[in-house]
């Protein structure tokens, strides 16, 4: 009888989570044997291709709904100064990565960006400064400005002024230091580094097609999209991280912890514009509120895109419905996904969320016309001829048990794993690309938790000189980490005084 053939880990999909997990178990164990296998003939195809996110380093500069306001007034904080803090993380292990001959320069993924908030009206011009006055408290938002100075913000912001009415009630917050990240380069500068190592294979255009337990982790059944031809690969761990993909993955592993979960497919839509004379008027990225009743992936924002060094500016984004997992997927993909154990939470979350049904429904239906109404309350000169309509990816919302509710819809990222540790998969969207280094950290915590402990805490320790729970709390080591990393992204100048840092 043949025998499959044998890896340590298989990981299905080539984004960024895959690309991120591999490079990263290959630095904490050079001698891991894995193969990376991708549907698509290229990496970054789907959710990490650069056309299909907004590209924005998230560090909680600008998101507004990253600081949810309560019923007494009161701003929370938490979840802008953790997302912030796993951003750095990120930073750490790009940095680590970049002094490495065989990385790639990492201004060809990362750039520098300011970060800006904008709102309009008493009550957002309230809620901004509230917001400032806590987060300009904590050491990692000590750069952030605030005003409500209509010639300052024309500095900041010199496209989005003019036309405004006289009496409008405005303000904005900045932070200099911002970043707009391809994480469609990074991801394919990740997958080169790998495939640059002994015992790593990245392998396209090869779909899942059956994942069956055996008795030290997985066989993979691995089907060739060009040939037809089929080969089964024994894992001892297996990653599902194929955005779209990796629900029904996780529902064909059969494992305890993925009964319950549903994916609600949401699609993206930008406007986009490259036009020379607009673009170079507008250097940031601003987040405004999202309109009342819309959900949170909805929160309007105007963007500085810098993609293959080329700057082009992105408005959105403006939500759509389709039943397909992937932009290039099946509109089969929904129907499939439902199962005996899901359709109780995702009935739930039907009912429960016809306001975000009626939303998606008027977002696909709009015109042109209507869309440009939403970019001009940003951009009051906006010229239709400027802007076109770009179809961006897809993002599988996550539905999930809920003792109280029955299924509730979640805006996140979730890691499911094995009781076991044999298999994880990634579900989820944003912040997600950002945070991912986080994620994966977290994944090997929980998956592979004696190797952490042990053999791979020295070389942890060496890629990640502080986690996030320390970076919250040590102003003096956030400052300093944050100043070495922006000094090897070459995101800033060397200067005397980051010298004395360096």
């Amino acid at each position: 009888m043949a025998h499959n053939e044998a890896v340590d880990v298989v990981l299905v999909g080539a984004g960024i989570m895959s690309a991120t997990l591999a490079v990263l178990l290959k630095e904490l164990d050079p001698a891991i044997k894995l193969e990376v296998v991708e549907l698509m003939d290229s990496g970054a195809a789907e959710s990490s291709n650069p056309w299909n996110n907004a590209g924005t380093g998230h560090a909680g500069l600008c998101e507004l709904n990253y600081t949810p306001q309560a019923a007494d007034g009161s701003v929370d904080i938490k979840k802008a100064v953790h997302i912030n803090t796993q951003f750095e993380v990120s930073k750490q292990f790009w940095s680590y990565l970049t002094k490495k001959s065989t990385f790639g320069s990492s201004k060809t993924f990362i750039a520098p960006v300011p970060h800006l908030s904008f709102v309009q009206g008493e009550s957002g011009v309230s809620f901004l400064k509230k917001r400032f006055e806590k987060l300009h408290k904590h050491h990692a938002f000590a750069d952030m400005e605030y005003t409500e100075d209509k010639a300052k913000m024309a500095e900041w912001m010199p496209l989005m002024m003019p036309g405004r009415p006289a009496d409008e009630i405005v303000a904005a917050t900045r932070v200099i230091n911002g970043t707009d990240v391809n994480f469609g380069n990074l991801t394919n500068q990740l997958l080169q580094h790998l495939a640059s190592a002994p015992d790593a294979q990245v392998k396209y255009c090869k779909r899942v097609t059956g994942l069956k337990r055996n008795n030290g982790g997985w066989t993979v059944s691995i089907k060739d999209v060009n040939t037809g031809n089929s080969r089964d690969v024994d894992a001892k761990f297996v990653f599902l991280g194929a955005g779209g993909a990796a629900l029904p993955l996780l529902q064909a592993s059969g494992i305890e912890e993925s009964k319950g979960f549903g994916g609600f497919p949401i699609s993206g839509q930008w406007l986009r514009c490259d036009n020379p004379e607009v673009v170079k008027h507008h250097q940031a990225k601003v987040y405004s509120q999202a309109a009342v009743g819309s959900p949170p992936m909805s929160v309007p924002h105007l963007d500085t895109r810098v993609v293959d060094g080329k700057k082009s500016l992105l408005f959105g984004p403006y939500a759509g419905f389709t039943t397909k997992f992937l932009k290039h997927g099946s509109f089969m993909d929904l129907p499939m996904s439902v199962r005996a154990g899901n359709i109780g939470p995702m009935l739930a979350v039907a009912k429960n969320n016809m306001d975000l049904t009626k939303y998606l429904v008027s977002e696909v239906m709009q015109s042109m016309e209507q869309r440009l109404e939403s970019l001009r309350r940003f951009y009051p000169e906006a010229k239709a001829e400027d802007w076109r309509l770009e179809v961006a990816g897809q993002r599988v919302q996550i539905i999930k048990k809920d003792p109280k509710k029955g299924g509730v819809l979640q805006f996140g990222t979730e890691l499911v794993a094995a009781k076991d540790g044999s298999l994880a998969a990634l579900l989820g969207a944003s912040p997600g690309a950002s945070v991912t280094v986080s994620i994966m950290l977290e994944l090997i915590e929980r998956c592979f938790p004696e190797k952490t402990k042990g053999v791979w805490a020295t070389k942890l320790k060496e890629i990640f000189p502080a986690r996030e729970k320390v970076l919250e709390t040590d102003a003096a080591l956030y400052r300093k980490l944050n100043t070495q990393n922006n000094l090897s992204l070459e995101l800033v100048e060397p200067s005397s005084e980051t010298q004395s840092y360096a």
